[in-house]
């Protein structure tokens, strides 16, 4: 039972003055005679002051009130809102015109429709010393304005991101105290959000609609009425109002919940946590966007004594639907980043090597942390006679358009280098692929400057690298006793303008010299000049005996932020091998 704390002020005057740390007085004929049901807590949420009029709308004392926290010092609905006065004393934010309702003083069906407002109390130094409670009735129920001005309300604070599990979780808290004590949202397993595919059969072989629990919130910290946290797969028995909603699609209404409901028979642990959390009345909502069914929303109360009726149905029917297309379009992103992630795993090599004469490592980091998908592409590509063709390539834009692009081009300059073209031909023939792709997308002939590319053949008989270049940095050069230098290499318009003519051109790299092959993001960005970038570039790589894998990954790291203004890859090859004169393994010329 709980202890009533100790030494609680009494006068409302001098509770707001010690509160507010005020030196006016304050009207305390107003407040202790006002019709309004008023109390003030402390920093701690114990009641330091209550007036009469409280009384009227929770029946209790206000000698059993002073001291307890809202679990105790209220009653009703008004209990279910220590959420939100705990949310106020966190956050500052007032919680204006909140409405629940209450059984009458007749004990009948009927009920009352109360409005709560809470704000947060500071003293003259900024401290937090509490909050304060304001209880009105409302006359002929929830008038129609202050409806939609919750359904405005929840647009602004429902879906603000494009994340399935936030986007439910903010659903759930929404709605909890201000329509419910308990609320989940269950997707159903045609929403997966990456996952695979999950059982439907239970044990003695009868079919089991499944869900995901993707949100929850509760009045009591940890949410015991739950028995399933966010995440976890969630079962429930055949004929249940879950399964019943999600073949009929239409909202159920249980006002008082009948605790010997055939499905709860068959669910013991669900109707043993009714029994013990005193769940009385229950509502389910399915959550239908685009003619769908994503799943359900299951609404319940239990220290709020009301059962729900058909205008809190109607309520939550509406906040649903606003919910719905958030969750949907969530849905949506969700299933296109991950087709996407993993067309860019499969078009991306999973390991590089260059052979005995080339050690090559590689990194990359998205510019979007969320999507991390983008059109930079690598690929080390073995050619006859122990040659190795590098490619560094961006194609513009991010996602899965920008993915599949990437994933033609790379394919096409794998085709081409079967060929055995010389670089600057090369590059051509890509250019021209750019553009039939382009008239292919759009159905009409013209050019499409939508990537840049370089692309570098290697020989380790002569270790000479000969270069071409398609709207592409050029490459930096680590020489084997230090100093970083940038070839001023031929360089040809970006790929899909079909206007100039490409050049190759040789660079001589000596025995334990690297070669870094880049991506414009990891020099540019909009804060600095392409000089910054070149010279910061240049001091990262400056460091000849440090090892290849460590040295990519600090260059990396030189970059602002988390995450790039762009995305960024970068291609480490630094070379081995035989003496000048003979082809790599073989003691051959090479083969062109």
């Amino acid at each position: 039972m709980e202890t009533p704390s100790t030494a609680t002020p009494k006068d409302p005057e001098d509770v707001l003055q010690s509160m507010a740390g005020g030196s006016e007085p304050a009207p305390a004929a107003l407040l202790t005679h006002s019709s309004m049901g008023l109390a003030l807590f402390d920093a701690a949420l114990h009641c330091t002051w209550a007036n009469d009029a409280l009384e009227q709308y929770d029946a209790i004392p206000r000698n059993k009130r002073l001291g307890r926290r809202p679990e105790t010092a209220l009653s009703g609905g008004v209990a279910s809102y220590a959420a939100v006065m705990r949310q106020v004393l966190a956050t500052g934010t007032p919680v204006i015109g909140r409405q629940y309702r209450v059984p009458a003083d007749d004990g009948g069906e009927h009920h009352r429709t109360l409005s709560l407002s809470c704000l947060r109390l500071d003293d003259a130094d900024g401290r937090t010393s509490g909050v304060a409670l304001m209880v009105v009735e409302v006359t002929g129920g929830q008038p129609a304005a202050d409806r939609l001005s919750l359904l405005s309300e929840a647009g602004a604070r429902i879906g603000t991101t494009l994340d399935v599990t936030r986007t439910a979780g903010e659903l759930a808290a929404f709605t909890v105290p201000l329509l419910a004590d308990f609320v989940t949202v269950d997707l159903a397993d045609t929403v997966r959000l990456g996952e695979e595919p999950l059982a439907r059969l239970g044990a003695d072989g009868e079919y089991v609609p499944v869900f995901r629990r993707a949100g929850l919130a509760s009045i009591h910290p940890g949410a015991p009425e739950s028995l399933f946290g966010v995440g976890d797969v969630v079962y429930v028995p055949p004929f249940s109002p879950l399964t019943q909603v999600l073949s009929t699609e239409r909202s159920y209404l249980e006002p008082v919940l009948d605790r010997c409901s055939t499905w709860l028979t068959k669910d013991p642990a669900r109707a043993r946590t009714i029994r013990e959390r005193g769940i009385h009345s229950l509502m389910v909502v399915p959550i239908r966007a685009r003619g769908v069914i994503l799943g359900v929303t299951v609404f319940v109360r239990t220290d709020n004594r009301a059962p729900f009726d058909p205008q809190d149905l109607l309520l939550a029917e509406e906040l649903v639907a606003r919910a719905a297309l958030s969750l949907d379009n969530a849905r949506r992103y969700t299933h296109e980043r991950a087709t996407a992630l993993a067309l860019q795993r499969g078009l991306l090599p999973r390991a590089v090597s260059g052979g005995p004469d080339l050690e090559v490592v590689s990194r990359s980091r998205p510019a979007d942390l969320e999507d991390g998908v983008g059109g930079d592409w690598y690929d080390v590509i073995p050619l006859n006679g122990g040659r190795v063709a590098l490619v560094v390539g961006d194609v513009t834009g991010h996602g899965i358009n920008a993915a599949a692009t990437m994933g033609r081009l790379r394919t096409a300059v794998r085709t081409l280098a079967d060929l055995d073209l010389p670089p600057h031909r090369l590059m051509a023939h890509l250019d021209q692929a750019v553009i039939r792709l382009a008239e292919e997308e759009i159905g009409t002939p013209g050019p499409s400057a939508g990537a840049t590319c370089l692309y570098a053949v290697y020989d380790p008989a002569t270790r000479r690298c000969t270069v071409a270049r398609a709207g592409h940095p050029p490459p930096a050069i680590l020489r084997p006793g230090g100093g970083v230098t940038f070839p001023g290499l031929p360089n040809g318009t970006p790929l899909g303008l079909g206007v100039l003519p490409y050049r190759s051109a040789e660079v001589e790299l000596a025995e334990g010299s690297t070669i870094a092959l880049y991506t414009d993001g990891l020099i540019e960005d909009r804060q600095h000049d392409i000089d910054t970038g070149i010279e910061r570039l240049r001091a990262a790589l400056d460091h000849p005996g440090r090892a290849l894998d460590v040295l990519c990954s600090e260059v990396l790291d030189t970059l602002a932020g988390p995450a790039p203004s762009d995305d960024v890859t970068l291609l480490l090859a630094r070379t081995s091998g035989p003496e000048p004169g003979g082809a790599a393994g073989t003691g051959r010329p090479a083969q062109r």
